[in-house]
């Protein structure tokens, strides 16, 4: 019996409610182990997630979540173990792009090709790893001069924030209402690993 895909997802606190939760719960789903790490934090620690709305106002409204589980000792993350990655948005990759370790990580995932799914702010850490450079990006709209200043080919959003882009190995999206089709992609980039 073939042992199940491995998929890492890195979070911190604040990170996108939707993004995390529902992505967990649909990769487990479909029979991936998913393993959550965040830097200072060990396994059965959680991190305070954030809900981000779209309620008419001229950026989105923050309120505050779940606690959503951490599942492994960040120190004890090796990249090697994983199939795949996945990096939620949310206020979390405003901080964890200044994680070295972090930024590491991401790098390694992107130089072995291994499918990497990114929605909303987590275009930041791609940003900082250097791993977007030549390739088209998807992100929350306010990253786009970020992307672009780090070398990424932005795609426009035709779809609005419920849009997907995917080059290669990357998939990348704007915002949780493109759960359904970020999370389309990714699996069929992990079917095909």
């Amino acid at each position: 019996m073939n042992r199940p895909q491995q998929v890492l997802m890195l979070v911190g606190d604040f990170v996108e409610d939707y993004e995390a939760m529902v992505h967990l719960q649909i990769l487990q789903m479909v029979g991936r182990q998913v393993t959550t790490a965040c830097p200072d934090k060990r396994a059965g620690d959680t991190v305070a997630t954030a809900i981000h709305d779209f309620d008419g106002f001229q950026t989105y409204s923050e309120k505050r979540g779940h606690n959503f589980p951490v599942t492994i000792d960040f120190e004890k993350v090796d990249p090697a173990a994983f199939d795949a990655l996945v990096i939620p948005g949310g206020r979390s990759p405003e901080y964890l792009q200044l994680n070295e370790r972090v930024v590491a990580i991401v790098r390694q995932f992107a130089e072995k090709n291994l499918p990497i799914a990114a929605t909303c702010h987590a275009g930041q850490l791609l940003a900082a790893a250097d791993v977007v450079r030549g390739r088209k990006v998807q992100a929350y709209p306010s990253l786009r001069g970020e992307l672009e200043r780090a070398g990424g080919i932005w795609d426009e959003p035709s779809g609005g924030l419920d849009s997907v882009c995917v080059d290669g190995n990357l998939v990348t999206a704007p915002a949780w209402p493109a759960n359904p089709a970020w999370m389309r992609e990714f699996l069929k980039l992990l079917d095909g690993a």
